[in-house]
């Protein structure tokens, strides 16, 4: 199995801080997220990572070609951002396996992969995609699923208006390659995942739940709360301590990371403050 981290993102949600440093190097712990991710899974039978590249590409190729993680990188460089289903159908070529796990590098999220392939698997013959649930707080702003007894998802319903129950799509796949780009083939302008593939994928997707820690760190308040909630969690622990930090010799590096998580530890300001948060030069 190969692995997608989608990390081509403008990451506005995070500006200003992702004016000076990529939402896929945004710190946890002083370790970037993309790096949490690829340590957790070059500990598996992962051993292709694929990673997309648009905004501030030459920081992120920086960090990995200075890692323990750039022989199993390849880059997938977009001049022009192509969308989660845009990157799939534009690379295809690239990919060799016919299973293709897909995250947003801007999750962080602690899980078992050996668990999560057993239940993709598993699956039933006519289930195509393993979606990764988690439980949130905040149902209106993700992807709410309804799945049977049996773990297929029967409703998928994006940022409902409604309350329908709080199962949230985690944005991190195991998919059978050859039956999405059959789709996207059918379908050559689809650009988005979520919104214009998953939902033909209903009754044809099953989940993988994650108990242990999973959170979209896609706004500032999300990515400050994460330097606190992770700490709780000990599975984490491990795979962030191997994780390689920024880079040590570059001060003016140094001096972006140490204002982003200065303000993440100060970040105990009223919504309407955030529009006046400032990076320090």
């Amino acid at each position: 199995m190969e692995a997608l981290l989608l990390s081509a993102g403008l990451g506005t949600r995070l500006r200003p801080l992702t004016d000076k440093l990529p939402k896929c190097l945004m710190p946890i712990w002083g370790r970037p997220i993309i790096g949490i991710w690829l340590e957790m899974l070059r500990r598996t039978t992962v051993k292709t990572v694929f990673i997309n590249l648009h905004h501030l590409a030459p920081m992120v190729r920086e960090y990995i070609e200075s890692s323990p993680y750039k022989d199993m990188v390849y880059f997938l460089d977009e001049p022009l951002l192509l969308g989660t289903a845009g990157t799939i159908s534009r690379f295809r070529s690239a990919f060799n396996s016919e299973d293709l796990l897909v995250a947003h590098a801007d999750n962080l999220s602690i899980f078992s992969l050996e668990n999560f392939q057993n239940t993709y698997l598993k699956r039933a013959k006519d289930v195509d995609i393993t979606m990764m649930t988690f439980t949130t707080e905040t149902p209106e702003s993700c992807g709410i699923i309804e799945r049977d007894s049996s773990g297929r998802v029967i409703k998928f319903i994006e940022k409902p208006k409604q309350f329908i129950g709080n199962l949230a799509n985690g944005a991190v796949y195991i998919m059978h390659l050859p039956t999405i780009l059959e789709f996207l083939d059918q379908r050559p302008t689809a650009s988005d995942l979520s919104t214009e593939v998953l939902p033909h994928f209903v009754n044809r997707m099953n989940c993988f739940h994650n108990s242990v820690y999973h959170q979209d760190i896609g706004n500032i308040s999300a990515l400050a709360n994460a330097q606190i909630d992770i700490e709780a969690v000990l599975e984490a622990r491990s795979i962030i301590k191997r994780t390689p930090v920024y880079w040590t010799a570059d001060q003016s590096r140094q001096s972006t990371l140490e204002s982003i998580e200065y303000l993440l530890s100060v970040l105990e300001v009223e919504p309407s403050q955030k529009s006046k948060i400032t990076l320090r030069d």
